[in-house]
């Protein structure tokens, strides 16, 4: 699996002439201070870890505004730490945030640039990570990282230039740490990566064995050392050592050093420091050691930090002359990596990831992978509206920016975007008003894209009719679709390869007509909703047929008065539409009973029902700790089921468009099993909520598909929807793992599918957005759907998950959308990789009422051709006047597919429909290096020490 990044046109996107960018190289390398190669060189670096919305918004938490809730504002910690980095040449900082950044720099005076770009030439600002946020690694989707980096790294690039660069990657804060990340950040072209959390039995034994550096082999498709990625765990998490904060938020005494004093202080502390030096020292394999000076949005008054550290230096570095072997240095995360790849050593070497992480017996973080299902499915359909407001920005040209609906940007919805990927953020670990502000922000973002595709879709048409949309279909509801007779249906397909694709409008009339663009009927149905979907809206059916759009390009769809739909009886026991699948169902107790593969003839059984597990309660002690936003710790083992039996209603639709089974397993659980003409997957729409509360139990839904299906206690499960990870229950690769927790111990995050498989069959189950989910049993697979609960967890958000609002005031419905496919373990991939990524970028409806004008062209395409089934289209979007950057990946592992896995040629000259391409040069994964010009340190792993 691949990418490959390209800019079209134009080959400039670093500040500074060739000269000055070799004279700032030479700057930065210098900017390490000296170390010292017979002692052991602890590297102190001060940093502060600003989250970008937590228990503040992100507003909020730069203006320092409701300290109430948190005492934190980074606009003062970046005043303060540049007046004290110009006081003393010798102190360093680091910083990671480019969202923060970015806003107080447009606030400064030219001189105040001026000032700082000398402190980054001079490497004492080192900007680390550089995203627009520390993205959360168990919740989001590969495609949203990537932007989110390109953006901050952007900045820094066009403001800064190569000493803005950041050379490592430096997620402290996240909770677990996923393989594709540490594969993207090495096709980013970063040295190294740097966390701060880690299982604790993990931890204890990379301890013990002096691994707590290591090489991370991150990818099972790219040739060593593509994804290759060295990788160190902080001592302290991202603290300092105890005893040796001086933050005004900390406690810790100052050094006092007047000896006319009476509480001087200065042997103890050296004494303590030299300790904890010595101690760090054993559990790490050279004499060079790291030490974060720092915590959360510390540096408020960098005086008190910096007037320490300086005194720390001094009186630690002075017993040198009388044999201490402790030489202390201001470093920063690049020159410590620097040190460690002159060592020349061999590494162990990991080509597993770090989930799930626990920091102690009863505490597994493996919660947050389902927590706020809503907002974590309203990120991913704004993830797919960015993509579409980038790809029709390029294709419409000027007009798009500013038309007939007025000036529109992509640029706010990509920043909101970009937001939202932070680690306190999609994950669901925020406090609810943080939660609201997220996604206000990508509401409002998604106003300014629609002026943008509404003009570039205006220019492509050759129309200014008014376009509509109707983002709230996921409720059924869209007034112009429920009042109008006439209208048509604009549906625009963001993938490289043509798409057929199920439309649901909500309507009033019993019996409509559709037509495609070449006046062709389409075969649509009209039934009634006001059943165990329950509707937020008052439309009393729903119209629904199949729309077909070209790769990068949209097609038009009429409708208007004309057809109806039959019912048959709720006795049929199968569901099948004759091509590929069929469902049966027990008439019994109404659940699923078996799926068959029509074109392979593979039948299994498969059984799926709703359960919950009871969430534990209590205070703080081992025993009780309770399940929230972060932690996951139900009370038992067993969970309980919703209901054992499901009244059914089903439906055969006319043409056999569609064919559904309702399902209603209780007043706040129910579900709709359907098969559409032409696909391959079985979908199963559920809807959960409120969840009941009244016997003050917090609970954790799941839905269960057990099968015939021979595990042997695997299962797979994919790493930011890209490559995927064997799982084993209760077991680990790296360390002999003694379980505590055997059904949150055994959960990993599902970012888009996960699989069973044996010899013969393979059930891969898509998912519509990021959840947790597991093996329990042999045969089994359940994905968490929804979480509500009483109790906070103790791990500082400070409030229970407990989401309710106006329009649910009894607690929050959460609806979404399981795709199940039935195929052979060798050809399973052709099928659950193109639906993957039909999920991830669903097709945008736009509406218009009433007539077109007949000049209106009703269907286009941005390409020449599909691009061959292997390749997908990731990228594409303006970066400048002249240029474009486009983003083509091979989306196949390896070893997946007998036809796609293989290597793929694409003619980027004869690529596009409307774009004259002049030139080509590739880019590093995040668009801020030239390809051939990005150099990565290499190492070494030890021989005999792959763990997988």
């Amino acid at each position: 699996m691949k990418n490959w990044s390209f800019c079209i046109e134009k080959r400039e996107l670093s500040t500074g002439s060739p000269l000055s960018v070799a004279k700032c190289v030479f700057v930065c390398f210098q900017s390490c201070h000296a170390t010292k190669p017979d002692m052991l060189n602890v590297h102190l670096v001060p940093h502060t870890h600003d989250d970008v919305g937590w228990l503040k918004t992100v507003d909020q938490y730069y203006y320092g505004d409701r300290n109430n809730i948190q005492h934190a504002g980074v606009q003062y910690i970046l005043d303060s730490v540049v007046d004290q980095l110009l006081k003393n040449p010798d102190r360093r900082f680091i910083y990671v945030e480019t969202a923060f950044f970015y806003r107080w720099w447009k606030q400064q005076s030219s001189s105040m640039q001026q000032t700082v770009k000398q402190l980054v030439d001079e490497g004492r600002l080192e900007f680390v990570n550089g995203g627009w946020c520390m993205s959360d690694e168990a919740t989001t989707h590969y495609s949203a990282v990537i932007d989110q980096m390109t953006l901050g790294l952007r900045f820094l690039n066009e403001t800064f230039g190569v000493c803005g660069r950041p050379r490592v990657a430096w997620h402290i804060d996240p909770f677990g740490h996923a393989r594709e990340h540490a594969s993207m950040f090495a096709q980013m072209g970063f040295d190294g990566f740097f966390f701060g959390r880690v299982d604790y039995q993990d931890r204890a034994r990379r301890m013990k064995d002096k691994e707590q550096e290591l090489l991370w082999r991150a990818s099972s498709s790219l040739t060593p050392p593509m994804a290759d990625l060295f990788t160190g765990i902080l001592p302290n998490g991202y603290n300092p050592p105890d005893g040796f904060c001086w933050d005004q938020l900390c406690d810790d005494a100052p050094i006092r050093d007047d000896p006319d004093l009476e509480d001087y202080n200065v042997d103890d502390v050296v004494t303590r420091f030299l300790k904890a030096a010595n101690t760090q020292a054993l559990a790490y394999k050279t004499n060079h050691i790291i030490m974060t000076m720092g915590s959360d949005f510390q540096y408020e008054n960098a005086n008190l930090w910096y007037k320490n550290l300086d005194k720390l230096i001094l009186y630690v570095n002075a017993n040198q002359s009388s044999g201490s072997k402790v030489n202390l240095l201001y470093s920063t995360p690049s020159c410590y990596l620097q040190e460690l790849h002159r060592a020349n050593l061999t590494w162990p070497l990991k080509e597993d990831d770090f989930f799930p992480y626990a920091d102690a017996a009863h505490d597994f973080w493996t919660g947050y992978f389902t927590s706020r299902p809503a907002l974590k499915r309203y990120e991913r359909i704004s993830n797919s509206n960015l993509q579409t407001c980038n790809q029709l920005e390029v294709l419409g040209g000027p007009a798009s920016r500013k038309g007939p609906f007025g000036a529109g940007d992509s640029q706010t919805l990509s920043k909101a975007m970009a937001v939202a990927q932070h680690h306190d953020a999609v994950s669901g670990t925020e406090k609810q008003h943080v939660a609201n502000d997220y996604a206000k922000r990508l509401a409002e973002g998604w106003q300014h894209c629609q002026v943008l595709v509404s003009n570039s879709l205006a220019s492509l048409r050759g129309s200014s009719a008014e376009i509509i949309y109707c983002d709230n279909l996921n409720i059924s509801v869209c007034p112009l679709t429920e009042a109008s007779k006439k209208f048509s249906v604009g549906v625009y397909n963001p993938l490289a390869h043509p798409v057929t694709w199920p439309v649901r409008l909500p309507v009033n009339g019993t019996a409509y007509g559709v037509t495609d663009a070449t006046g062709k009927p389409v075969f649509p149905v009209s039934r009634s909703t006001q059943d165990v979907r329950r509707n937020r809206g008052f439309a009393r059916n729903e119209l629904v047929f199949q729309v077909q759009a070209p790769p990068l390009g949209f097609s038009t769809y009429f409708t208007f008065f004309f057809l109806h739909c039959d019912k048959f009886s709720s006795k049929n026991k199968t569901i099948s539409l004759l091509q590929y699948l069929q469902v049966t169902f027990d008439p019994d107790t109404g659940l699923l009973s078996g799926l068959s593969n029509l074109e392979t003839k593979q039948t299994i059984k498969l059984t799926q029902n709703f359960y919950w597990y009871n969430s534990s309660r209590g205070n703080n002690a081992e025993s009780k700790q309770p399940s929230g936003a972060y932690i996951f710790r139900p009370n038992s083992s067993t969970p309980l089921v919703v209901s054992k039996t499901a009244k059914v209603q089903s439906f055969q639709v006319k043409h056999s468009v569609v064919q559904e089974v309702r399902q209603r397993f209780s007043p706040w659980v129910s579900q709709v099993v359907r098969l559409y003409a032409d696909s391959k997957a079985l979908e199963l729409e559920w809807t959960v909520g409120p969840v009941p509360i009244n016997d003050w139990q917090g609970k954790e839904v799941i839905t269960r598909l057990d099968t015939s299906i021979k595990t042997s206690q695997l299962f797979y499960t994919d790493s930011n929807g890209r490559e995927v990870l064997q799982r084993r229950k209760d077991f680990r690769p790296t360390w002999e793992l003694k379980q505590t927790e055997p059904i949150a111990g055994n959960y990993y995050p599902i970012n888009s599918r996960a699989f069973l498989k044996d010899d013969e069959d393979q059930l891969t189950v898509v998912t519509d957005r990021s959840q947790g989910g597991s093996s329990l049993q042999n045969g089994s697979l359940e994905i968490m759907l929804h979480r509500r609960l009483l109790f906070d967890d103790y791990r500082g958000v400070d409030e229970a998950l407990n989401e309710a609002s106006e329009i649910f005031p009894d607690g929050l419905v959460v609806r979404g959308r399981l795709f199940l496919t039935l195929d052979h373990p060798a050809s399973a991939a052709d099928t659950h990789r193109p639906l993957a990524q039909q999920v991830v970028l669903q097709p945008l409806l736009t509406f218009t009422d009433g007539d077109l004008s007949p000049e209106t062209q009703l269907e286009f395409s941005g390409l020449q051709a599909a691009l061959p089934s292997a390749v997908h289209l990731l990228t594409l979007s303006q970066w400048d006047k002249d240029s474009v950057l486009l983003r083509l990946e091979h989306q196949f592992q390896s070893d997946e597919s007998q036809v796609n896995s293989r290597p793929v040629t694409v003619n980027l000259q004869k690529l596009f429909s409307t774009l004259d391409v002049l030139g080509v040069s590739e880019l590093n994964l995040s668009a801020n290096q030239w390809k051939d010009e990005m150099k990565r340190f290499e190492w070494s792993p030890q021989k005999g020490t792959v763990h997988t």
